[in-house]
Parts: structure tokens; C-alpha cells; sequence
């Protein structure tokens, strides 16, 4: 009965405040309670919500400097060695193979996800690799290769591109992508990096954030759905850019409760152009989604003539430092620019031919890291395929 009145009273409280009197009735009458909304979302999740990870490892106070680590080196003998090389020079981060790039995980990510489970390989154990680098106070960064995936491809064409005969199309070298325009697809490589981010690694690194290469060469004769983008009523290029750049926004937001940065690998040769048309990477609408922003410049993989440079691979220095001036202009034009980390060589591209490689070692990296420096840029990552680092290259700045 008690519950009953005093429903009823709030009930009156309530008709009193709100509902005009009877000499009122022709008057509207409107309370204004507040100007604010009642239930807004921050823009930045407080520390207290984040996922803590259990793994203290912070940020380099002089930035991030670091080597590309395949998840077998990671997980094999080589590890040793190369840590041995981080502590005997200025590099203080790896950048490990979660996902490679044939679409395998090199670990068990413990997630629930049964596509996930059975592209594992458990070929590193991630608590034992946590505490080693914890231990070593390595900054561990995890390479989620996205849409280049081979293996992802054949267990469901339907998420790939596919010839008119039903079978999955390849590149030349028998690789195969997953659909861009794909929500599907999206979700699958970002459970990947949350679990990533839930080991402890600090940082997901996205690479193939892209489209094959010469796709817009190839988009008429294949089958792919559009997924949302099907009504859109931008031409193709802007719908491939779109796909890439809201996949990237996407997995920004999805991953802001677990406290990791987040970064993209990208053509170097985006930042000289408007956008990638074939591949859909738009240097400034990607850098806008990202907390670091890292473009692959290796000397060996520009054209010959561009920055004025004949043989790019064999001036290592003016190519870096003519990109870096670019580079720093597009970022600049940005309201809130991410950090720049680019991707420099630490390899002889003897496959350009005579003539327009040279062997590259010490002084090559160093004339690369320098040029970065001469510009403004602190941070860097270094690229071997293989692992096998030049020893004694002096990373500090002058």
C-alpha cells in the first residue's frame, strides 16, 4: 500500500510540474531542465575502463626505434640474437608477425572465433614473449597483415574476389585478398588485433591496409560484393578509398577500450599523390584515423627520376630526405597529425639489376636514418625480410 501512495504522490509531484493549471490551459508551457544532454560518450575512454594488460612496458621517451621481426624469428633462436641487438645500440622496439602475410597467426590469441583458431600456428608462446620483453623493456609492436590473405581467401571465397568460374583470384606471385568492402572481413582482422592488444602488445601495426595492386585494372571482372558501398554514388576509386579509410576509423574506435596505438604501413608514394586509385589508400584520410603513420620508403622501391634522384637506390639519403619534405607537408596540412615512423631498408635489392643497386650496409642505413633526422622525423623502423640486421650502424642522432 506504502509503494502504491507513493507512486501516486511523485506520480501528482510530477502533474504539478509539468502540466499547466486550469487557468494556464491555453498557454504552453516548456521547463528548460538543462542545456547538456543527458547521456553523452567522452571522446577519450577514462584510464580506469581501459583492458589492463598486465604487462608494463612504456612508451620510449626518445621515441620509437625498431626492427621488423618475422613470428618465426620471434619464436625461434633468432630471438636472442636480436635482442642482443637492441641492447648494444639505440633500437628499442620489434615489430613482431601476429597475423603474417599469408594470413596464419603465429600464436595462440586465445580468441573464440573458430576461423581465427584454425588459421593458428603455435609457433610462439605469447606469455613467455611478453615476459621477455618486459623483462628487456623491448617496445613489442603486432603486425596484423589485413587484407592480403591467402588463407582467408580459400576457406571463404565469398569474402574474396573470385573469377566468373567460381575460383579465387590470384597475383602473380599465387597470392590471394580478402574484399576491402567486406564488414565481414573487418571484424575478423580487428578480434585478431584485440586479442593481440589483450597479450600485452602495445601497438597493432596494419599492414596491406589495401586493395591488390592494379586492382582498378581488374574490378570489372571479378565477383565481390559492395556490401554497404553497393548504393554509394562515388565513382569506383572513391568507393575503394572509402572501404580502406573506414575500415581504418573502424578499427581505431573498436580498439580504443584497450588502450594500444594504432598504426598503418602505406605506400610511400601515396603522400606524393592524392590517393592510390587502383589500391584505395589515401595518405591524409588514413594518416587522420591513425596514431602513427608509417610509409614504406625504401631507396629500392621508387621509380627511377622520382625526387629528381636517377637511381634512387643508389642515393639513399636525398630519396629519404626529398619524401620526408613532402611527407612533413601533407601531415602538416592535418588538423591533428599522427606520429611519423617510416620504414627504411635494411637490404640489396639486387633484383633492380646492374647498375641501379648497390650492396647496402652501414652506411646506407645510417644515410637513410640521418635524412630522417636532417627533417624533423625521430622515429623509424628497419626492413629485412630475412631478420639479418647490419651490425654496428650507429641509430643515435648527431
Amino acid at each position: 500500500m506504502r509503494r502504491h501512495l507513493f507512486i501516486i504522490g511523485i506520480v501528482g509531484m510530477l502533474a504539478a510540474l509539468f502540466l499547466p493549471s486550469t487557468a494556464e490551459a491555453e498557454e504552453t508551457q516548456i521547463i528548460k531542465l538543462h542545456d547538456a544532454p543527458l547521456l553523452s560518450v567522452p571522446e577519450e575512454i577514462p584510464d580506469q575502463f581501459k583492458y589492463d594488460d598486465g604487462v608494463d612496458i612504456a612508451y620510449p621517451e626518445e621515441g620509437v626505434k625498431g626492427i621488423y621481426l618475422s613470428g618465426y624469428s620471434a619464436g625461434g633462436e633468432r630471438m636472442e640474437d636480436l635482442t642482443g641487438l637492441l641492447a648494444e645500440t639505440e633500437l628499442n622496439a620489434m615489430v613482431i608477425d601476429v597475423k603474417e602475410d599469408h594470413g596464419n597467426m603465429m600464436m595462440d590469441l586465445g580468441s573464440d572465433m573458430e576461423t581465427i583458431q584454425n588459421a593458428s600456428i603455435d609457433h610462439i608462446d605469447p606469455e613467455a614473449l611478453m615476459d621477455h620483453m618486459e623483462e628487456e623493456q623491448i617496445y613489442p609492436i603486432a603486425r596484423v597483415v589485413v587484407f592480403k590473405d591467402s588463407l582467408l581467401a580459400e576457406a571463404r571465397p565469398d569474402l574474396s574476389f573470385t573469377h566468373p568460374d567460381g575460383t579465387v583470384w590470384k597475383n602473380g606471385r599465387g597470392e590471394s585478398f580478402v574484399n576491402p568492402f567486406s564488414k565481414e572481413v573487418w571484424e575478423y582482422n580487428v578480434e585478431v588485433a584485440k586479442q593481440a592488444a589483450k597479450l600485452g602488445f602495445k601497438e597493432i601495426q596494419f599492414d596491406y591496409v589495401r586493395f591488390p595492386e592494379g586492382f582498378e585494372h581488374r574490378a570489372d571482372t571479378l565477383d565481390y560484393t559492395l556490401g554497404d558501398y553497393e548504393n554509394s554514388d562515388k565513382d569506383s576509386v572513391q568507393q575503394r578509398v572509402d572501404a580502406v579509410t573506414d575500415f581504418v576509423g573502424y578499427a581505431k574506435e573498436e580498439l580504443e577500450p584497450y588502450d594500444v596505438d594504432v598504426s598503418v604501413d602505406i605506400f610511400g608514394y601515396a603522400a606524393t599523390q592524392q590517393e592510390a586509385p587502383g589500391i584505395g589508400q589515401n595518405f591524409s584520410k588514413i594518416s587522420s584515423n591513425v596514431d602513427v603513420i608509417s610509409s614504406m620508403i625504401y631507396p629500392s622501391h621508387w621509380g627511377d627520376g622520382y625526387f629528381g634522384v636517377e637511381k634512387p637506390d643508389l642515393d639513399p639519403y636525398q630519396v629519404v630526405s626529398e619524401y620526408t619534405k613532402v611527407e612533413n607537408e601533407v601531415l602538416g596540412q592535418l588538423e591533428d597529425p599522427p606520429t611519423s615512423r617510416p620504414w627504411l631498408q635494411d637490404f640489396t635489392a639486387s633484383y633492380l639489376g646492374s647498375g641501379n643497386y648497390k650492396p647496402y650496409g652501414v652506411a646506407e642505413v645510417e644515410a637513410q636514418v640521418q635524412a630522417l633526422y636532417d627533417n624533423g622525423v625521430e622515429e623509424f623502423l628497419i626492413w629485412d625480410a630475412s631478420n639479418r640486421y647490419t651490425r654496428g650502424v650507429d641509430y643515435s642522432k648527431e
